[in-house]
C-alpha cells in the first residue's frame, strides 16, 4: 500500500491506512472477528477509491483480489474482503448497505473516526485544496438531501462537508468503542466550527 498510494491526496494517502489499521486493530480488542480479516480489509479498503478513479467503484475490490489471490489467501477471506471494500465508503449515507459483518463494522468505525476530529478537519481541508474548492461561501448551503450522484459530484465549499458527512458520521458508527470515540471527536468539529465562523466575522 505504501508503493500504491506513494503519488497519492494527503488526505487518502499511506499515512490514512496506517490510520485505520491501527484504529481497527484497537476497535477489534473487543469485537468478536476475524483479526486476519480486519486487518486485510483495514490495510487495503483504498487501494483504490473510486473518487481518484472516475467515480469507478469496481476498481477497488477488483484489485484488492488479484493482490490478494497472488498471496494465494483463502477464497473465503478474499470474498469478504472485497465486500468490506465494496460497502465501507459513506457515499452520501442514504443507499442502504448491501453487505454487513462483524470485521467491516470495525473498519468502517475506523475510516470514520479518521474523518472526524483534529484528523478529519485536516484531511478535510487538504482534499478541498486538491480539489480547488472554497473554503466557505455563506451563499452556498449545505445539500443534507444529495443522492449519492450528486454527492460524488459535489464541488460545494469546503465547510459545506462538515454537514453533509462528517457531523453525520457519530450517529451512524457501529461498535461501543467507535461511538465512544465519535462522541469526543464530533465536539471537537463543533468547537472548531464554533471558533471559524466566529473569525470568519471578525468577531474574536
Amino acid at each position: 500500500m505504501k508503493e500504491v498510494l506513494a503519488d497519492a491526496e494527503g488526505g487518502h494517502d499511506w499515512w490514512h491506512i496506517y490510520r485505520v489499521w491501527n484504529l481497527s486493530k484497537h476497535i477489534a480488542q473487543t469485537e468478536n472477528v476475524d483479526m486476519f480479516v480486519v486487518e486485510l480489509g483495514a490495510l487495503l479498503h483504498d487501494i483504490a477509491d473510486a473518487k481518484f478513479h472516475g467515480g469507478d467503484e469496481a476498481i477497488g475490490p477488483r484489485k484488492a483480489r488479484v493482490f490478494l489471490s497472488s498471496l494465494n489467501v483463502e477464497e473465503t477471506a478474499i470474498t469478504h474482503v472485497e465486500n468490506i471494500i465494496a460497502n465501507i465508503s459513506f457515499k452520501g449515507g442514504k443507499d442502504p448497505q448491501k453487505f454487513k459483518s462483524s470485521e467491516l463494522d470495525v473498519i468502517q468505525d475506523a475510516d470514520r473516526l479518521d474523518a472526524m476530529g483534529a484528523m478529519g478537519i485536516a484531511r478535510t481541508f487538504n482534499y478541498g485544496g486538491y480539489k480547488n474548492r472554497e473554503i466557505y461561501n455563506p451563499d452556498i448551503k449545505p445539500n443534507l438531501e444529495m443522492s449519492r450522484e450528486e454527492y460524488k459530484q459535489s464541488t460545494a465549499p469546503t465547510i459545506n462537508h462538515f454537514y453533509e458527512k462528517l457531523l453525520l458520521l457519530k450517529n451512524r458508527m457501529n461498535t461501543p468503542t467507535g461511538k465512544r470515540m465519535a462522541e469526543h471527536r464530533h465536539t471537537f468539529m463543533e468547537h472548531f466550527l464554533d471558533e471559524f465562523y466566529k473569525e470568519w466575522h471578525g468577531d474574536t
